[in-house]
């Protein structure tokens, strides 16, 4: 939709903004088409060190919308974990913002909301992004048209080798009763790395189309997302989960295609390590939820991609209208489907095993509303950036459970990072 292209390049003057796109993805729980915030009045920075009590204490003062992240490494606050592996990126744990213009697209309606600026402002603006001489082009040519040449290397931070050793030490702690499933992710990097992520990002979600795309800009900090999954979402006092777990190639025959489908359906390994994580959900809404009213909606559903069929369940709960958004959010944080299970225990395996920092990866892009309303993705599928390190950095990673092969959650991970590569090559 070309209202969409005018946003996401009108936007790119401004010094911190959140774009978010469905790609018109059908599904059942959607609120917006596309919402786009830009130019903080008001944010907050911070690291994990009381990041929920300090997030929770901004969200009730504002009242307001707020956009932002929260990175994995949240964890610490949560819990008696720590996170020393390197870090490229050097992004806060938490950033947020009140922005001063805010755009909410659904269907052919667009919403517009400014915070203290006048009618003439606005009006500026829309006839700016109306006339952009940028969009005199085709959407094809806009996507994949770049004037850029890509000349850096991308690195794995993990060799094969290391990465099945690294699985097999896993497993050993899964044979001994520490965990049962665990999400192990590995990182690919560039250094000296110059990109226009405006470009990449166009190009990352043409070849995607997911339901929970983020193009996200904190003056020289980018995130570049083609996430599929979402972590959270709260509509009243409903909350829902939408954890993903098993993944399949797509086949451009179409008889191979629904093969594949098919398998990943049926697959035992697949299924189990789903349900892991449904279980893990499930306890997690509990904390805040009113009693009895944690419910598996979904089990297991089959869901086409571009790139992939995934396996996602959907797991509910209700609330109470006194309770905190950002409780809801900590007493389920970081997500199940990038940790494991039980959570503690494999995420401080995940910290001994991995060579990387997760930051951003594996945490969450979103926003509250006004109401006390909230939506988060999970950030994976994405490439990270800082234009002032020249640090480029995309991870990827599989749950690993008793039945897994090292080799093939592998070659799972290479199935993962595809988009990525073709859009950096």
């Amino acid at each position: 939709m070309l209202i969409k292209q005018q946003l996401l390049q009108w936007s790119q003057q401004f010094r911190e903004v959140v774009f978010l796109d469905s790609n018109d993805y059908k599904q059942k729980y959607s609120s917006y088409d596309c919402v786009l915030a830009v130019d903080a009045f008001t944010s907050l920075k911070t690291d994990y060190f009381n990041a929920f009590d300090e997030l929770k204490q901004y969200q009730q003062q504002a009242k307001d919308w707020l956009f932002g992240y929260l990175s994995y490494d949240l964890k610490n606050d949560i819990e008696k974990l720590s996170s020393n592996n390197f870090d490229g990126l050097h992004f806060p744990d938490l950033f947020f913002f009140q922005p001063k213009k805010l755009f909410l697209l659904k269907g052919n309606q667009l919403e517009i909301q400014y915070l203290h600026l006048c009618d003439d402002e606005m009006e500026g603006d829309f006839s700016a992004i109306q006339n952009n001489s940028e969009f005199k082009i085709s959407s094809a040519q806009f996507a994949f048209g770049s004037s850029q040449n890509l000349k850096f290397k991308i690195e794995q931070r993990i060799s094969k080798e290391d990465y099945v050793s690294k699985v097999n030490k896993m497993l050993e702690h899964i044979y001994r009763g520490d965990i049962y499933e665990a999400n192990f992710c590995m990182e690919f990097f560039a250094e000296n790395a110059s990109i226009e992520p405006f470009e990449v990002y166009q190009k990352l979600n043409s070849i995607s189309k997911p339901p929970f795309a983020a193009f996200f800009k904190n003056q020289h900090q980018y995130l570049l997302c083609a996430s599929p999954e979402r972590y959270l979402k709260k509509e009243g006092s409903k909350v829902i989960s939408q954890p993903i777990k098993g993944t399949a190639k797509r086949f451009a025959d179409a008889a191979l295609d629904e093969n594949s489908k098919s398998e990943l359906a049926k697959n035992p390994k697949e299924r189990s390590e789903n349900i892991m994580i449904v279980d893990l959900v499930r306890n997690d809404l509990s904390h805040t939820a009113t009693k009895a009213s944690v419910e598996v909606e979904e089990l297991c559903g089959i869901y086409t991609f571009e790139q992939v069929h995934q396996m996602i369940s959907t797991v509910v709960s209700n609330v109470e209208e006194t309770t905190s958004p950002v409780e809801i959010i900590k007493t389920t944080f970081p997500m199940g489907s990038m940790t494991g299970a039980p959570k503690i225990s494999a995420m401080n395996i995940i910290e001994q095993l991995e060579e990387t920092k997760r930051g951003l990866y594996s945490g969450a892009v979103g926003y509250f509303t006004p109401e006390n309303d909230f939506d988060f993705n999970v950030v994976i599928r994405s490439i990270l950036y800082n234009s002032q390190q020249k640090y480029l950095s995309f991870s990827v990673g599989s749950a690993i459970t008793a039945q897994a092969q090292a080799e093939q959650e592998y070659e799972e991970c290479l199935l993962k990072s595809k988009a990525m590569f073709e859009v950096l090559s």
